[in-house]
């Protein structure tokens, strides 16, 4: 899978998240909706069966006035971010080696990084839908709108790196908002407009039009859950987090992404569907953090040849590759082999389909898998577990009291968590599931997927291991610890 996409993004030359990062230094920068299929065509038949059209100018003139209505109902609701956050550099006199001065001639200095993006106001409360990637590390998020000079600060209410969705919340009680579609429903061919603050605060609220040019793209190595729809309406750096919208006037897509030669716009842009990412929203909204499922397999998609070898009329579904011990999956008699036609009553095409479906069901929740087994067409019950857990979730999963204090949390890791963090086998440790951008830990360089091998130098195998050496640490206390990131080790310190 991993060749497949990296062959894709290479003849791509590049994906491209669209919240720019530029150095803060003084620049200077030059009610009617329509429904779907409403348009008004008319077609009469005379006597031979000859259609007839109404008059093409007044068609394109009824568009027109039906885009123009949806970019008035969508823009006020789109809003502006700035980010700031502030980083150390170092800075080399080079005249240092000729006057002997103290450190190398190194002198650590501070910059404040300014970034853009984008959000969608999806409450009259103030609540905003945007990307992980425009707010993660700020120290500070600016929110302006539409036509006013005021502009909000924001606060973070819960991010999701895994989809790349953040929520944010601004004081106030009466703002423009944007209603929810059904992406689900979204049609290639669609017509849909995006708006966004591209490249530069000055071109807040740019209204682009295109059509959907795919829909459940993934394996673009963005995030770890990816259902992206494909679009050529004009994306570029900046449009991170704003609306994708259809001809109703709903959004149905948070813009992410583009695929790039330049790093600009060339007709190839990304967005997270909106039921992906109502999903999120609601748990973070509701719980602070986001809970998935887990059924416990390695899976595989289904080929040609592959479906010719085991007699199969369509490459649809995925095959069982191998079945965790002790999983909902075991539990539910799912076995090696087995082909997984359907979920939950829906059918199966891929992988990546499964995979987002059995994220989005709640944890405890009972579901249907339709198998073929041996040729034969069976209906098995599983309850799923949440991601991560081994079944038991507090022999895997950290203390409350100790996740609040270090602000992230962590579990054993485990096969499945190893396979999700790209953890090469036979490292034992606990592994960062989820971490507060603004706290101590992240500030430091601990990050999700850090799998924490040692404390102070106290080898650590398990959560019980990691917290009876955590424990001995007071508030303001320095504290190392030894991590893996990408198979790399490395070592980390903060006050705990």
């Amino acid at each position: 899978m991993f060749k497949k996409s990296h062959q894709f993004l290479s003849a791509l030359a590049g994906i491209t998240l669209v919240g720019a990062l530029v150095w803060f230094t003084p620049v200077m920068h030059g009610d009617k909706v329509y429904q779907e299929n409403s348009l008004p065509v008319e077609l009469t038949r005379s006597s031979t069966n000859t259609a007839t059209a109404v008059d093409p100018t007044e068609t394109l003139k009824n568009l027109n006035n039906a885009l123009a209505n949806i970019a008035e109902k969508a823009n006020p609701a789109v809003v502006t971010i700035k980010s700031k956050q502030k980083v150390q550099y170092q800075r080399i006199d080079p005249f240092a080696q000729f006057f002997g001065m103290p450190n190398g001639g190194r002198q650590t200095e501070e910059r404040v990084r300014e970034g853009l993006g984008s959000g969608v106001i999806v409450s009259k409360d103030g609540y905003i839908l945007t990307n992980n990637h425009v707010v993660d590390g700020a120290d500070e998020l600016l929110v302006g709108l539409l036509d006013s000079e005021t502009e909000y600060e924001a606060k973070v209410i819960g991010t999701d790196p895994q989809t790349d969705i953040a929520v944010l919340k601004v004081e106030g009680d009466d703002f423009p908002t944007l209603g929810l579609g059904n992406s689900d429903e979204l049609r290639v061919g669609e017509i849909v407009i995006a708006v966004g603050s591209p490249l530069d605060a000055g071109l807040a609220h740019t209204v682009t039009m295109g059509i959907v040019s795919a829909r459940g793209r993934a394996n673009l190595q963005l995030a770890e859950y990816e259902d992206f729809i494909q679009t050529d309406a004009a994306i570029n750096p900046g449009n991170s987090g704003g609306a994708l919208v259809n001809l109703n006037g709903e959004l149905i897509g948070i813009n992410t992404a583009i695929a790039s030669r330049s790093g600009g716009y060339q007709g190839i842009g990304f967005s997270i569907p909106i039921n992906m990412a109502r999903t999120v929203m609601e748990q973070l909204i509701k719980y602070g953090k986001v809970t998935r499922g887990y059924i416990g397999v390695y899976m595989q998609d289904i080929n040609s040849k592959m479906a010719q070898a085991l007699d199969l009329k369509s490459s649809e579904g995925v095959i069982v590759a191998q079945v965790e011990p002790n999983s909902p999956a075991s539990r539910a008699g799912l076995k090696e082999g087995d082909v997984i036609k359907s979920f939950d009553g829906k059918k199966i095409k891929n992988s990546t389909e499964l995979k987002n479906k059995v994220a989005a069901t709640t944890p405890g929740a009972k579901a249907k898998i339709g198998v073929l087994r041996d040729g034969d067409n069976k209906d098995l019950t599983i309850v799923l577990d949440e991601k991560g857990g081994s079944g038991v979730v507090s022999e895997s999963t950290g203390s409350n009291s100790i996740s609040d204090q270090l602000k992230f949390e962590y579990s054993t890791l485990n096969s499945e968590l190893a396979r999700q963090y790209q953890v090469k086998s036979g490292v034992e440790g606990v592994v960062i599931t989820s971490i507060d951008a603004r706290s101590s830990a992240y500030r430091n360089g601990l990050r999700e997927g850090d799998v924490i091998l040692a404390v102070n130098k106290k080898k650590v195998d398990d959560v019980a291991s990691f917290e009876k050496e955590v424990k001995k640490y007071k508030k303001g206390e320095a504290v190392i610890f030894r991590i893996i990131r990408q198979n790399v080790s490395l070592y980390f310190a903060f006050e705990f």
